[in-house]
């Protein structure tokens, strides 16, 4: 699985200085820079050195400042990451190479130095506003066919807790997200019924994700911890 690849390359990056994140607007890993504006670097993940990781590479770079691809050694060294050309090719695209062994340990294949593409405003602000409002790192990289814990889904549920004790006003909740009144109106997963004017409760579907994703968990506890 390819989220076996996070872990290992989310401590490379951290010991670099970045925070990081998995499943950020798409991208396996994002990570960031304390600075104001931080530096963003995107990692895509796969099993294998391919093309579909250098084309996903190239549809990330618009939106970084740093783009690296990275994928296990191949078991028999025949892989990619022996292949002068694709090496090359990364070199000259300005994509860093790095390989995840069995036993977790990431080595530099090729370090990213070439001049990167015109950015993409919306796309990298799009990346660091998801980054800095989801609380902890509660998805894997790499991760497929699963809902992903979004800031956005972070704060729903955050509001279907609270309303586990009783109907409750947009405003009631503001303390818990300023986002209340338009996560409670939009009700984009079902979980929320207007009771009376301005008021709100839960849904039976709304308390079954309660039961899915407690909210204590998407609040404090990270993949890292989850992976255990």
């Amino acid at each position: 699985m390819e989220t076996a690849l996070y872990l290992p390359i989310k401590g490379f990056l951290e010991a670099a200085g970045y925070s990081v994140k998995g499943e950020i607007a798409g991208c396996d890993l994002v990570g960031l820079t304390p600075d104001e504006p931080p530096v963003v670097v995107i990692c895509e993940l796969k099993l294998s050195f391919n093309l579909e990781l250098i084309l996903q590479a190239v549809d990330r770079a618009a939106a970084s400042d740093e783009v690296w691809i990275a994928a296990r050694v191949s078991a028999k060294g025949k892989g990619r990451e022996q292949d002068g050309r694709y090496r090359n090719l990364c070199r000259r695209l300005g994509f860093g190479m790095l390989s995840v062994s069995d036993n977790g340990i990431v080595d530099v294949i090729v370090s990213p130095q070439a001049l990167m593409p015109r950015k993409n405003p919306r796309k990298r602000s799009r990346l660091v506003t998801e980054h800095k409002k989801r609380k902890g790192d509660p998805a894997l990289g790499g991760s497929t066919r699963l809902p992903i814990m979004t800031a956005y889904r972070q704060q729903a549920l955050a509001c279907a807790a609270a309303l586990q004790a009783g109907p409750l006003r947009p405003r009631d909740l503001k303390a818990i997200t300023p986002s209340a009144a338009t996560i409670l109106r939009g009700n984009v997963y079902g979980w929320f019924e207007r009771i009376d004017h301005g008021v709100y409760g839960l849904t039976a579907i709304g308390a079954e994700a309660l039961i899915r994703w407690p909210v204590a968990a998407t609040h404090t506890e990270d993949a890292a911890t989850a992976a255990v």
